[in-house]
């Protein structure tokens, strides 16, 4: 009888971990994963060879989720009428109106804004971890 219980007990014990590793993602985890998903897709498109001229007049996207004037750039990039024709920015766009309803819908209420400093988005500084 006793090995049966340290058995149970060892099984639900390995459950428990695995439940705990397998958490969802939280609000903040999603958004800054989404936004680094949107910037680096930005980064690829405009240094493309293949894509449309239009691509060089789309507003600069580097997104900082930290900055309060993120919410502004996003709906900027979304509203620009350029480009329709070109179906990743077409992709890029419904990512970024993805990414902005999660800001203000299900995550509003989780995210602290450490800053707006709105030029700060306009050229983005590179961190340490992207020189690694």
């Amino acid at each position: 009888k006793l090995p049966t219980m340290k058995m149970l007990l060892l099984l639900i014990l390995l459950s428990a971990a695995l439940l705990a590793s397998a958490a969802p993602p939280t609000c903040y985890s999603r958004v800054l994963s989404l936004s680094k998903e949107i910037t680096e897709s930005f980064k690829e498109l405009q240094t493309s060879k293949t894509v449309d001229s239009c691509v060089e007049a789309l507003p600069r996207l580097y997104l900082d989720i930290h900055n309060y004037c993120v919410l502004a750039k996003l709906r900027d990039f979304v509203a620009y009428p350029g480009c329709d024709r070109v179906v990743e920015v077409n992709e890029l766009k419904e990512k970024a109106r993805s990414l902005y309803t999660i800001l203000i819908s299900y995550c509003r209420r989780d995210l602290v804004f450490l800053t707006d400093d709105c030029n700060a988005l306009e050229i983005p500084i590179s961190s340490p971890i992207e020189h690694s």
